[in-house]
């Protein structure tokens, strides 16, 4: 429950109650507080056992956690029947994003030249290199702002 809590957090919790409630009447403050928390743990039980109960013996393996979505997807992840570890193992995510990646920059690996593909023509397919800038023409500046210098 408190897993979140550090060392540092906690001996200030433990400071601030002991100004704020006083070192004479802490004790009886902390066994109140216990009580209430184990009295609201024992009313959520018996609410969880009522639903249960109520839902009939189909559900009688149910948990509450199992509503969690992340919870959920685990456990069906894990579940053999529906084959999910065959799929997800012939799935390469690194083979699959290096593919993308040649693909955007241009970096495809061409085994041998297309038969349809003009041999002679200087070897021109009709694909963009991406990759390679294009060569600036001879008179062609950048635009020149007079403004913003």
């Amino acid at each position: 429950m408190f897993n979140d809590i550090g060392a540092l957090e906690l001996v200030t919790l433990i400071i601030l109650a002991v100004l704020v409630f006083g070192p004479d009447k802490l004790p009886k403050v902390i066994q109140d507080v216990t009580r209430t928390i184990r009295k609201i743990r024992e009313f959520s039980e018996s609410a969880k056992q009522d639903i249960r109960e109520e839902l009939g013996p189909e559900f009688k393996d149910f948990e509450f956690e199992d509503l969690n979505p992340k919870t959920y997807l685990r456990k069906q992840l894990d579940n053999e029947d529906l084959g999910l570890k065959e799929i997800r193992n012939t799935f390469d995510l690194k083979k699959e994003m290096a593919e993308v990646s040649d693909a955007v920059h241009g970096r495809e690996q061409e085994a041998s030249p297309s038969p349809s593909a003009p041999a002679a023509s200087g070897g021109s397919s009709g694909r963009v290199d991406m990759a390679k800038k294009p060569a600036p023409a001879a008179d062609d500046r950048p635009p020149f702002d007079a403004d913003a210098t």
